[in-house]
């Protein structure tokens, strides 16, 4: 070969949408092609963005396999690379190809480093290195770098995970997921979206039930509107002062993601005071006789997809129906920061139906939603107020349930809103939500 590498510039078309958002499977078809026509493997590391696309490279001994997808168009593009004459990225197309049921290819061949304009020069090696040689034991080792991101339009979240997807399964209202991180053990997302994970769940469930259950000592019958990852009933279960417990979730298919693969989380589905129903939340609402609950939780994913009709006036509004003379509702209400927008309208809409002084804002930090500060809702039909608690029953509770995150101190500390925060919930005007959001608005 009269060149130092040849490069192959492709384009796959007509691809199968599905493949090219698979991070899994394209990281796999890449390092299966460049070991078909072998080439020794390195280095791999790839991204899958939210909602979707897939960017990656595969460094070889011989150079590099690269690729970026868009699967709304059903297109890929790849560079192959390879230096010397040893491998022929020809063998890595035509695998490539059928690998992602490519309708047709088009591809351009570059000899890159032309011999003939090239001059050699002669150099003593051991002077240039500065770093002892790959140990034998090493060689032929594979390091995966295979990346998990969450993206929106201004801030993304990425993780790296082992490679392995555990649960892929699309239900029809949305595609559930697991994924093995390396920094928050498996994690569940429900159309790319991140919902929990192994290593911060307990920030969530333990808020968004410790602390109407010590604010509101006299509820013996509770509703979780969603939660299939099982952790908000897990945690209310704790309390024996509860006679029942029912979950309503809309998607059997997160309930069983999460049995198989975030068993912590899914412990409590077995328990004989969990009322479980796999139903429509919104309709179970509608149906539900009035003044039935003490405690409504909504603990819903955003408002988008089968959790958008949670974001309701209309919801809201039943749910006040459904609740005890003294009753309390508890919703996560998004991140003050990601969404501000969002955040103000959610809390207007409390407002109206229970009233300016029965709706209180609460935080938590969670390292793995959008911007890590998240908030939560205590709205009471009653004279139920979160801070009149039993402090001495707090700290013996999380003291004896070995709870990771709630305890007494942090159940006010939560009540104890940034300056920022008490703006958005007084004044509510387009100005502070363009000040504070993190996601761009069109708010002139």
């Amino acid at each position: 070969m009269n060149a130092l590498g040849r490069h192959i510039l492709v384009e796959f078309y007509d691809c199968s949408p599905e493949l090219m958002n698979d991070v899994v499977h394209i990281e796999n078809s890449m390092v299966a092609a460049a070991e078909t026509a072998g080439a020794t493997v390195i280095n791999s590391t790839f991204h899958h963005f939210s909602p979707y696309g897939v960017s990656g490279v595969v460094v070889i001994q011989e150079s590099h396999l690269a690729i970026h997808t868009w699967p709304e168009y059903g297109y890929a593009a790849v560079d192959l690379f390879t230096c010397g004459d040893s491998v022929d990225p020809w063998v890595s197309y035509t695998y490539l190809k059928e690998a992602f049921e490519a309708g047709h290819g088009s591809s351009m061949e570059l000899r890159r480093g032309q011999l003939n304009l090239l001059k050699r020069n002669d150099f003593n090696l051991e002077a240039l290195r500065d770093v002892s040689a790959k140990p034998d034991a090493e060689l032929g080792t594979i390091t995966r770098d295979v990346w998990f991101t969450e993206r929106d339009e201004n801030i993304a979240l990425s993780l790296k995970h082992s490679g392995n997807q555990l649960y892929k399964k699309d239900s029809p209202f949305q595609r559930v997921e697991v994924f093995e991180t390396l920094a928050y053990g498996n994690m569940l997302t429900l159309d790319g979206m991140v919902m929990c994970t192994q290593k911060d769940e307990y920030v969530y469930h333990e808020m968004i039930t410790h602390v109407p259950m010590f604010s509101h000592t006299k509820a013996k019958r509770a509703l979780v509107i969603g939660g299939g990852d099982g952790g908000t009933v897990r945690e209310l279960l704790r309390h024996e002062q509860l006679d029942e417990v029912t979950l309503v979730e809309i998607d059997e298919l997160v309930i069983e993601a999460c049995k198989l693969h975030l068993p912590e989380t899914a412990v409590a589905f077995d328990n004989p005071r969990l009322n479980l129903l796999v139903e429509d939340g919104i309709k179970y609402i509608h149906d539900c006789e009035d003044g039935r609950y003490d405690l409504i939780i909504i603990d819903s994913a955003d408002p988008v997809g089968p959790g958008e009709g949670l974001f309701t006036a209309e919801f809201y509004q039943e749910v006040h129906r459904c609740l005890t003379p003294d009753g309390v509702m508890i919703t996560q209400s998004e991140s003050p920061r990601f969404n501000s927008a969002v955040f103000v309208e959610i809390y207007e809409t409390y407002k109206r139906i229970f009233g300016d002084t029965k709706v209180h804002c609460y935080l938590a930090g969670i390292p793995t939603y959008p911007t890590g500060t998240w908030s939560f809702s205590y709205c009471s039909k009653g004279d139920s107020h979160p801070l009149l608690y039993d402090k001495a029953a707090a700290a013996k509770f999380s003291e004896a349930q070995g709870l990771k995150y709630y305890n007494e101190d942090i159940h006010a500390a939560a009540f104890a809103l940034p300056n920022f925060v008490k703006e958005l919930l007084a004044d509510g005007s387009k100005n502070s939500i363009k000040a504070y959001s993190a996601e761009s608005t069109n708010e002139q």
